[in-house]
């Protein structure tokens, strides 16, 4: 494990043409910002070089003591050299911050653009806690890295070489021993902070865990609240924190550890360059000055110099989010629209399926050379048990996956050859479990078809018999639904899905279990307002309660990822020894029982 971590944060070659590319994306997209930001760093390197300079000019004119003039003109040089550095920091913090911010923005537009072209396959295949922190931290990654490479390269740089080229100015023989002795100070540093980036990386890992569990808490409360699950939800919680906390204490204390060694070190090497400094002042009269501002600029170049010892750790550590972030920004795509896509013309709402086959994994086939017609402006249902492949069927109709043989063509449009947006305009979906967005009630009607005026929106809901609820709603249609619509009832999410769907006024209806677990008031008002969605459309339903589909024009029964049977269900039921005849005959038994026992 601790081999893998180590791999995982090392700087490869890899990692180098990322950090060029991250600059290459970033730099020049911000170049003003970054511009007047390094033109602020030379300021600041070069008053504080200068500020180092003066010391010999200040020395000096305080020992003459009269020449009052230019005891006048050094303090006014001084002042004008810390007002400047002072200026220049603010124009400095100002300009990286609104670079950095600018960069965090777009990297995050940029991931959750890559994130909305994925297919669903790609969600199922990462957990959504993992995304998340991609999203929120990884980009501050990619605006630490850019930051570091800029004031390391740009502001310590300069204001390292200036000190230095003060220091050897003023004397050279002591800057030699400075140079010799600074080195060892580094080294120490370096040796402690190798296990600070081993651990930042497991300390993501953990703050993904506490995500997760954050997620399903939400989530799932009602069944945590109804199966007393509250100990264990806690434990998994308690861990996932104690774990952040534990690899942050660590990484603290020996971020902290360096504090010491790194003063000590450095303490010792300026001990050092003072004995000597005070030998050469005991053998040699009038260099007091000048050793002044050697000293000066020795104890200046000490915080720069520890920031570019310091800059390979840093990078180090912030390209655990860079890599995590590229990663998912170059993750092939899942589905792709055709280069020469056209759109979907849709003029009946013919569906066929053509010889197709579809595995989710390698070739465990769910679906096997199914070929099949839902007729223009027709009901046609799918039953059967679960796991024959009814579900799979829509997910290839929505185009949410794409066959691994065969093709699926509307009015005889292969729909692999036609863009996403024309396809799901022509396709309205009503599910099990509706799903609403955070807004009024509305906004998730209105999110039906771009550009719906007030009286359509509510004409919708009148349709779906979701008027007389909406009205009675503390702000009416302006009503927040909640997290998911957890301010509302099933049946009335349900009518609400049902409005969505009226107002797209699409040429193909999907339904999926449209009806199920609902109390009977609420399924009446829905099957009345499903009666007047699916009213010259090319219907498909999904369901298990065959009493909802005793009307359907065709009825199609699917077996292990095969069409068993199919036709009307009279046809159907005077096919003996038939699958739909035996599901048909075993769920009317258990609801005979049902009553017998409820009576």
């Amino acid at each position: 494990m601790a081999r893998k971590v180590k791999e995982h944060i090392k700087i490869t070659a890899r990692d180098k043409a990322l950090i060029v590319r991250l600059l290459r994306e970033n730099f020049r997209k911000h170049a003003l910002l970054y511009l007047g930001a390094m033109i602020s760093m030379l300021f600041i390197a070069a008053s504080t070089s200068a500020s180092a300079w003066v010391m010999k000019d200040v020395v000096e004119a305080t020992l003459r003591g009269h020449d009052f003039q230019m005891i006048l003109f050094i303090a006014g040089a001084v002042a004008v050299i810390f007002i400047t550095k002072g200026f220049s920091s603010f124009f400095q913090s100002f300009f990286l911050t609104r670079a950095g911010n600018s960069i965090v923005s777009e990297q995050q537009r940029k991931i959750y653009a890559r994130l909305m072209q994925q297919g669903v396959g790609f969600y199922q295949k990462n957990a959504s806690s993992d995304l998340l922190l991609r999203v929120t931290q990884n980009a501050n990654s990619a605006r630490s890295i850019i930051d570091t490479v800029v004031t390391t390269f740009v502001r310590d740089l300069f204001s390292v070489s200036g000190l230095l080229l003060v220091m050897l100015v003023q004397n050279f023989r002591l800057t030699i021993v400075a140079l010799m002795l600074g080195p060892v100070a580094f080294l120490g540093v370096r040796i402690i902070l190798q296990r600070v980036r081993g651990l930042m990386a497991k300390e993501l890992s953990s703050l993904a865990d506490i995500i997760k569990v954050m997620q399903e808490t939400t989530i799932g409360i009602r069944v945590i609240k109804a199966f007393s699950l509250e100990d264990r939800m806690q434990q998994r919680m308690n861990k996932a924190i104690t774990d952040v906390q534990r690899r942050a204490n660590s990484i603290a204390t020996l971020e902290a550890a360096t504090g010491p060694v790194m003063e000590t070190l450095a303490g010792l090497a300026i001990a050092t360059v003072i004995v000597f400094s005070g030998y050469m002042a005991s053998q040699q009269k009038g260099v007091e000055a000048q050793l002044m501002a050697f000293i000066t600029a020795l104890l200046l170049a000490y915080e720069p110099a520890k920031r570019l010892a310091n800059v390979r750790v840093k990078i180090e550590s912030g390209m655990i989010g860079v890599r995590m972030m590229f990663e998912l920004i170059d993750v092939p795509l899942s589905l792709q629209e055709s280069k020469n896509a056209e759109p979907l013309a849709c003029p009946r709402g013919v569906i066929r399926f053509n010889n197709v086959g579809f595995a989710y994994i390698d070739d465990r086939y769910v679906l096997k050379n199914i070929n099949l017609t839902f007729p223009a402006g027709k009901m046609t249902a799918l039953v059967g048990p679960s796991g024959s492949g009814k579900s799979t069927m829509i997910n290839l109709m929505m185009r949410l996956y794409d066959p691994k043989e065969g093709f699926i063509d509307i009015d005889g449009q292969d729909i692999k050859n036609v863009t996403f947006q024309s396809l799901r305009d022509h396709l309205s979906y009503v599910g099990q479990d509706t799903f609403l967005f955070e807004g009024s009630v509305y906004d998730n009607i209105a999110m039906g078809r771009a550009g719906a005026t007030e009286e359509e929106v509510r004409a919708a809901a009148v349709s779906a018999n979701a008027h007389e609820f909406i009205e009675k709603l503390p702000q009416g249609y302006q009503t927040n639904v909640g997290d998911n619509g957890g301010n509302l009832s099933g049946g009335q999410k349900q009518r609400l899905s049902i409005a969505r769907a009226m107002l797209r006024n699409s040429k193909i209806l999907i339904l999926d279990e449209a009806t199920s677990a609902l109390d009977a008031q609420s399924e009446a008002l829905i099957r009345d307002a499903l009666d007047r969605l699916t009213k010259g459309r090319t219907t498909i339903v999904i369901a298990h309660r065959l009493s909802t589909i005793a009307n359907a024009d065709k009825i199609v029964v699917m077996k292990e990822g095969d069409i068993w049977e199919e036709g009307t269900e009279e046809e159907l039921l005077a096919i003996d020894d038939g699958l739909y005849r035996e599901l048909y005959e075993l769920q009317f038994q258990n609801s005979r029982q049902a009553l017998e026992n409820m009576s």
